[in-house]
């Protein structure tokens, strides 16, 4: 459960980067969240499901 009020979102929830960071490793690229989130410096994800989201960084100049 998130300790924190109001309540990160919860992984299953699109807006789940917006959780806060537990733990970051800038170093190796990558970052803990909240919610079980682990957050990648290109934008991937891994869910605590083992689900993996690929990167979805917006692609420059596009409007």
């Amino acid at each position: 459960m998130c300790p924190h009020q109001p309540s990160c979102p919860p992984a299953e929830a699109l807006d789940r980067e917006a959780a806060r960071t537990m733990v970051a490793h800038p170093e190796q690229g990558w970052s803990l969240l909240c919610n079980g989130v682990v957050l990648f410096d290109d934008t991937g994800e891994i869910l605590p499901d083992g689900a993996v989201i690929e990167p979805h960084r917006p692609l420059a100049g596009v409007a």
